[in-house]
């Protein structure tokens, strides 16, 4: 069709699709999604060939949050029953990362539930990182800690942390129906602090919120304009014991949709399929490959994922490999000196025109979907659904499954 033929010559040309092209890509029907994974699969390949790049999550300190983000099971009025443990020591993490990093990940993305870290935090996570990298000296490493603080950054940065992740997760119009006690405008804040410090910028979106269109397109464009080297797209898993336990509102087409749209927009960066993949996308994972070039192995923060070991078959049995550490991730415009964890130029999220890394503003820790970070506070009673709210009948609740393994236990994690 001639919608998807002219994104496809954008996407080649990084120039950004109207809202109008881009609210299409969503209004697609099921009978059209294999002409759309198709088309956005040709701009996947242009810049990223057939790599996939594995990263590895390791939860440094689980639950215990202060914040009110609705999606999330470590906020503090979650009654999900996640694992809550305090931070892991040094050792400990490398231990865990290592387990990764064993099994092909590039880049270790240390997590840590919080508003913000305090200065003794960021000490912890230095310490972190310096262990792990004396035991893996090419791996790349995310933090990502909540809402920073000036000179937090450049503390990490100093460390020795490639990349800082700090998801904007939904629209600004809708980002306080989500979480009451930080603002969206905080969250950009963060990442724009992590992108002058000179760490790679790692911000995206959770779908599946009861978004609308609109929303979607209206997050991942403040995406591209905030310019970040990698947008992980989570699908929200909803856990019982969250304000969003009943938002069963995804089908595996309308992920791969979503996924489309965000490649289409943000041609030329390392889209990643984060946190659940596994529950909505079920057995159309594979044909999700040919629009994300990024993906976690193994579990989440709060909770599990596929396999190690069938994260890996599935990329091969699709024609894929797995990105080795030798590789630099993204196209050389944005990578021009080798900086392999996807240093950038000027070019944004596949921006023109000087788009920079210019933004609104937000925060909040990036939580990711089913495992999310940044927390909340007690639910006020009107957040909270009746009790006699159901899910749907198709909801998928068996694949919802809280992490018991790995970092915080003293069982092998999956890798």
């Amino acid at each position: 069709m001639d919608l998807l033929n002219t994104l496809v010559d954008k996407g080649l040309r990084r120039e950004l699709p109207t809202r109008d092209e881009a609210l299409a890509v969503l209004a697609t029907s099921d009978d059209d999604v294999l002409d759309v994974v198709a088309a956005a699969g040709k701009v996947r390949r242009h810049w990223f060939g057939r790599r996939v790049k594995l990263n590895y999550l390791v939860n440094l300190k689980s639950g215990l949050c202060p914040e009110d983000c609705s999606y999330c099971s470590q906020r503090l009025g979650s009654t999900a029953g996640i694992l809550k443990y305090s931070w892991l020591k040094p050792d400990e993490a490398s231990r865990a990362a290592a387990a990764g990093l064993a099994g092909g990940a590039k880049r270790v993305c240390l997590v840590a539930s919080g508003r913000g870290p305090t200065d003794r935090d960021v000490d912890r996570v230095s310490d972190t990182i310096k262990a792990i990298k004396d035991q893996n000296e090419n791996v790349e490493v995310c933090a990502c800690l909540g809402l920073l603080s000036d000179g937090q950054a450049e503390r990490l940065r100093a460390a020795g942390a490639d990349a800082y992740n700090h998801n904007l997760n939904t629209s600004e119009g809708t980002y306080g129906e989500i979480t009451t006690t930080h603002t969206y405008a905080d969250r950009v804040d963060t990442v724009q602090k992590a992108h002058a410090a000179g760490l790679s910028a790692c911000s995206g979106l959770i779908a599946g919120m009861g978004e609308s269109d609109e929303d979607l397109v209206d997050v991942v464009y403040a995406l591209r304009e905030l310019d970040p080297d990698s947008v992980p797209v989570n699908f929200l898993i909803p856990f019982e014991g969250t304000p969003l336990a009943k938002e069963w509102n995804l089908t595996p087409q309308r992920c791969l949709r979503i996924l489309a749209m965000v490649r289409f927009v943000c041609p030329d960066v390392e889209v990643r399929i984060a946190g659940g993949r596994e529950v909505h996308l079920r057995t159309l994972q594979p044909l999700a490959l040919h629009l994300a070039n990024s993906i976690f192995l193994g579990d989440y923060l709060t909770s599990e994922g596929q396999a190690g070991k069938a994260d890996l078959e599935m990329i091969a049995d699709a024609g894929f490999e797995v990105e080795n550490a030798g590789e630099v991730t993204l196209p050389e415009h944005r990578a021009p000196s080798g900086g392999g964890c996807g240093s950038h130029a000027e070019a944004g999220c596949g921006s023109h025109d000087g788009a920079g890394c210019g933004s609104h503003a937000e925060a909040g820790c990036g939580s990711h979907a089913g495992g999310g970070v940044c927390g909340s506070a007690p639910a006020a009673p009107s957040e909270v659904p009746a009790a006699v709210a159901e899910a749907p009948a198709d909801a998928r609740t068996d694949l919802v499954s809280v992490r018991r393994r790995g970092a915080g236990t003293d069982l092998a994690p999956n890798a």
